[in-house]
């Protein structure tokens, strides 16, 4: 009987690094949303990666920030877990950072028991003499790390950063079914790539105070049909976010709907509506309802 093997692979790092592009690569599909902002990512995302002999279960966690409000505190709780239960820590970091940023979390890493796999990003950036010294300034911050400069945009290395984590997977049973692809739902998906749309179309503050409710979900044979809320903290951001005669929620709309048609494989009716929440981002109750963890 042949051996098989699996685990938690999570991958871990500052904001604007490019963790979630390099999970979407890894997992070879888009898991996670993508927009050069920072706290694009806010909840943790897996991405299952099966075979006959292995299970990989990758995550892709919030960048490292210092909270500010309930909302960051639940986000940073999902990065501090995900060090916890790693099986391999993916700890991922580009070639425009500064080395000292999040030291406290460094040293976390260090302490980890689990084998860390340092990515080096956005080498396609950079020349040789500069990632060299990269690597040589990274091996003495965490100095365990196995180091692979990478780059998740042009695919450049990330096939022996894969190799490596089949390898280093413990025996293990599978923990998921073999079919299944993620841990989120259908509606977590929508509610992403609708607020994906959201931080690409605005800016300033206006995609850091929203949140996405989907209020309805209709799965036809032929048509999905989907109501969707846009919660904001102010009266002057749901007027931005609904434009001059409704034309930038209707762009955000289409935009959304044609991704959603694409991940779903059919014809999608959505309807969005925006709605003012005050203290979302610290009501207890109301995050617990958006699927974060205090």
């Amino acid at each position: 009987m042949s051996i098989h093997k699996a685990g938690f692979v999570n991958i871990l790092g500052n904001p604007n690094v490019g963790k979630s592009t390099i999970m979407n690569v890894l997992v070879g599909e888009k898991i996670s949303i993508i927009t050069s902002k920072s706290q694009t990512t806010r909840h943790r995302i897996m991405g299952i990666v099966n075979s006959d002999d292995y299970q990989i279960v990758f995550s892709d966690t919030p960048g490292i920030i210092k909270p500010n409000y309930k909302l960051q505190e639940s986000m940073m709780k999902f990065a501090h877990t995900a060090l916890v239960d790693a099986d391999i820590v993916l700890y991922i970091t580009d070639v425009n950072e500064t080395k000292e940023k999040n030291s406290e979390f460094i040293e976390k890493v260090n302490k980890s028991n689990a084998p860390v796999l340092l990515l080096i990003n956005k080498v396609d950036l950079s020349d040789h003499e500069k990632i060299e010294k990269f690597v040589e300034d990274w091996k003495l911050l965490i100095p365990k790390a196995e180091i692979f400069p990478v780059s998740g945009l042009h695919n450049f290395n990330i096939n022996n950063v894969l190799k490596r984590i089949i390898e280093l997977l413990p025996e293990s049973p599978p923990f998921f079914d073999k079919e299944q692809l993620t841990d989120k739902t259908e509606r977590f998906f929508v509610q992403e790539i609708i607020r994906e749309k959201i931080l690409l179309n605005y800016d300033k503050e206006i995609p850091y105070s929203v949140e996405i409710e989907v209020e309805a979900f209709e799965d036809t044979e032929n048509l999905l049909r989907i109501s969707a809320l846009i919660y904001v903290s102010r009266e002057s951001q749901k007027m931005i976010i609904i434009g001059n005669k409704g034309a930038a929620i209707k762009k955000v709309g289409t935009e959304a709907r044609l991704d959603i048609e694409a991940f779903f494989g059919k014809k999608v009716f959505i309807e969005l509506f925006v709605k003012v929440n005050k203290n979302w981002r610290d009501d207890e109750r109301k995050l617990k309802s958006f699927g974060y963890d205090l």
